[in-house]
């Protein structure tokens, strides 16, 4: 089912400017990781305030779950009970003079209870990294640090869709892992999750489809591949093509073996390309739900040997192994870093947070369309 439609969505500000949309079709399906494409000005913006009843199309329809939005208060108030937007500017979206009053903000107006919205404060500021601000005024953090507070925001009202533009922009590039771990949280957790960006790495990476508009055009919808095997399209719309689609197409080439599949990781690239002569290497993995880590990691570290590399994934995983003090290689993107080590015939520990064990047992297997057949062991 898809949880977004559009149909023939054309929208301008004024019956005397040009359209910013233009006969938009759109599907954005239940539960998936959707990036969106465009140049600046191409109407990505546009688009996601048409998504959430903001901006009401001058022209065909917006449709969720099938309904068409009622741009009346009742329809609107429904649609953003479940609908959660982080905006590419944060300032346009705060209304309070605090920290935790921001946060608060969208759970207190969809009727939460409110020893509940504490409950959630405490849990989106952590995720977040921004729980020793909790009191702050808003004025006096970084434009980073507002971008943080705003996904918070998001993050507690507990939506059904989450839908980022921009979600790294002005981040550092922790702060944009972190994010990124966030939105594979969310999707794991079955929430449908709809990013807009520039960063054609990382939407190659993490989408499992993209869309992409050009000069208010939807002029593709699909899988990545398919977008970036048209060269002209891509350079017509602004974009570039992804690194490892590109070194794939080359050393493919090269070595005379077929493009297909296409790896989008470092892991996935090393496993199709030999990085280990076809020995691997076991991932130790550590699930972490709460309490100490410190007897898992050692007998981990024991049955994976000196020299072994320890990478960590998720914000709870990152707060324990940090206060624990634990000896950490890889404290970001540890995945695909432990199982790079795998694929080049290296023991590795990965501990990451237990909503993430369907990623890494997915992650892993996917590996074995590339030649790599990786063992796990599940640690405690």
């Amino acid at each position: 089912m898809d949880v977004f439609n559009m149909e023939g969505v054309s929208f301008r500000h004024h019956d005397n400017l040009p359209f910013v949309l233009k006969d938009v079709d759109l599907s954005i399906p239940e539960n998936g990781r959707t990036a969106v494409l465009g140049a600046n000005g191409a109407g990505k913006t546009t688009l996601f305030y048409s998504l959430t009843g903001v901006y009401k199309p001058s022209k065909g329809e917006v449709l969720y779950r099938g309904k068409p939005v009622e741009y009346t208060k009742e329809g609107l108030t429904e649609l953003r009970s479940e609908v959660a937007v982080v905006l590419q500017n944060p300032d346009e979206q705060m209304f309070s003079s605090t920290v935790e009053e921001d946060v608060a903000f969208g759970p207190m107006n969809i009727g939460v209870p409110r020893d509940e919205v504490g409950e959630r404060i405490d849990r989106a500021l952590r995720d977040v990294r921004m729980s020793d601000y909790r009191w702050s005024p808003l004025q006096q953090l970084s434009g980073g640090q507002r971008k943080r507070v705003a996904i918070a925001g998001a993050l507690a009202v507990r939506p059904k869709v989450m839908i980022m533009d921009e979600p790294t922009a002005g981040l550092d590039p922790q702060s944009s892992m972190e994010v990124m771990e966030l939105a594979e949280r969310l999707h794991l957790e079955g929430v449908t999750v709809i990013i807009s960006t520039h960063d054609v790495d990382l939407a190659y990476t993490w989408a499992d489809g993209v869309r992409v508009l050009r000069h208010g055009h939807m002029i593709y919808g699909g899988d990545s591949e398919g977008f970036y095997e048209d060269i002209d399209n891509v350079l017509l719309s602004g974009l570039l093509r992804p690194s490892t689609f590109s070194m794939n197409r080359e050393i493919s080439s090269i070595s005379g073996v077929d493009e297909s599949p296409y790896p989008k990781t470092v892991s996935e690239y090393l496993a199709k390309f030999g990085g280990g002569n076809g020995v691997t290497g076991r991932i130790f993995c550590i699930p972490y739900s709460g309490g100490p880590v410190g007897d898992r990691y050692a007998e981990a570290v024991r049955e994976a040997g000196d020299g072994a590399r320890i990478g960590l994934y998720g914000t709870e995983s990152r707060y324990a192994a940090t206060d624990e003090s634990e000896k950490i290689d890889f404290y970001f993107d540890g995945i695909d870093s432990c199982l790079s080590e795998a694929v080049l015939g290296r023991d590795s520990v990965l501990i990451y947070d237990s909503v993430y064990e369907p990623m890494v047992r997915e992650k892993a297997g996917r590996l074995s369309v590339f030649g790599a057949d990786i063992d796990m062991q599940v640690i405690g």
